[in-house]
């Protein structure tokens, strides 16, 4: 807890200054000064709002083309919702009802619209869209409104041209990377593994924290794989990448795959160093052990590698040199039951994940 607290700053600021969130907010600045300096050119509003401009910029300007105009859509919809419902707010002003209970109605209707998940980022601007009709349009509530929703979809329009126009982000080979450093990730995990069995060291608190961060690095890996297959789409640079994006996501369904497997392998293991089972006793520790690390070397091989037929080859003959190991403690292999051959079949499913990625003769050069 204390390695992290410490870690924070260091984390916080590469978040901060790697090139995507430098670009985007290269791009979110000049976008928003040029908004807020064209809003007064707009036909049919006041002046006076134009810094609603910058703001629609603000709420259309997402990493990627696609999320842009999505979320800027979202947006101006729940903007229009929030202005008919501050409207209703001010018509019943006018009615006579107390300015406190029309206040929290009003907030109260558009907290209840901000349940409405189909709204996306627009269910937010419900609530404050109508607070601010309610609030500040004065006596002014038709000027007021038509500046307020045509400004702010101006800002959202310009937002969403600026991410288009000024070098339309693509994140396919950074997702690729990322998939890299999971698949090595996944790699020194298993071979930790194969350390704690030859050492007959397993138990559950060798494992913790390390599947622990196993699972946030996947969990990260995912969102930036959809993130880069989002950021192809509307994009004129997406073109350009062939089958990169499908690489990348069967990359990451293959990934998640061993991910899962490397949890339960894990805690299988832990299930049988408790109960003192054979299959970690001192006569196979050693063949398991190796069979836990040439899959660990499969799985940390690039795709379509020169080598990586001869590593699925190695993990397949280590597999069974176990399964020989493991029938001779039994007694020639009859006796064996289900439970006492996971260790195999968990190491066989991650090499059945792997196999799509083995180089053949018509596989493409190594990336």
């Amino acid at each position: 807890m204390t390695r992290r607290v410490m870690t924070a700053p260091a984390r916080w600021l590469r978040a901060m200054t790697e090139p995507g969130r430098l670009l985007i907010a290269l791009k979110t600045g000049v976008a928003a000064a040029l908004a807020w300096y064209l809003a007064p050119l707009l036909p049919i509003t006041d002046d006076q709002y134009s810094y609603y401009a910058p703001l629609g910029v603000l709420v259309s300007m997402y990493p990627t083309v696609a999320a842009s105009a999505r979320s800027g859509l979202q947006a101006i919809i729940g903007l229009a919702m929030g202005i008919g419902l501050g409207l209703l707010g001010v018509a019943a002003l006018f009615a006579g009802v107390p300015g406190v209970l029309a206040l929290a109605a009003v907030v109260g209707v558009g907290v209840l619209f901000g349940g409405v998940r189909a709204l996306g980022v627009g269910r937010d601007w419900v609530a404050i869209a109508a607070l601010f009709v309610l609030l500040l349009s004065g006596g002014d509530t038709e000027d007021f409104t038509l500046s307020y929703l045509v400004t702010m979809a101006f800002g959202v329009v310009v937002g969403i041209l600026a991410n288009f126009i000024i070098v339309p982000p693509l994140y396919l080979e950074r997702a690729s990377e990322r998939l890299s450093e999971l698949r090595d990730t996944l790699s020194a995990l298993l071979g930790a593994i194969a350390d704690h069995v030859q050492e007959g060291t397993v138990d559950a608190e060798a494992f913790e924290a390390a599947l622990a961060e196993l699972d946030q690095t996947a969990a990260d890996v995912r969102a930036e794989v959809y993130e880069a297959d989002e950021s192809r789409k509307v994009n004129p640079r997406g073109r350009r990448h062939g089958s990169k994006p499908q690489e990348n996501l069967d990359r990451l369904q293959a990934l998640e795959r061993v991910v899962f497997y490397t949890r339960e392998f894990a805690d299988v293991l832990v299930t049988l160093a408790r109960a003192n089972d054979v299959n970690l006793g001192r006569d196979v520790r050693p063949a398991l052990s190796h069979a836990i690390r040439t899959c660990a070397a499969l799985v940390a091989t690039p795709v379509h590698a020169d080598d990586s037929p001869m590593r699925l080859a190695e993990a397949n003959a280590a597999v069974e040199r176990y399964l020989v190991a493991l029938s001779g403690v039994h007694g020639g292999g009859a006796s064996i039951v289900a439970h006492q051959i996971t260790p195999a079949a968990f190491l066989r499913r991650t090499i059945d994940a792997s196999v799509p990625f083995v180089r053949t003769d018509s596989a493409e050069t190594p990336d």
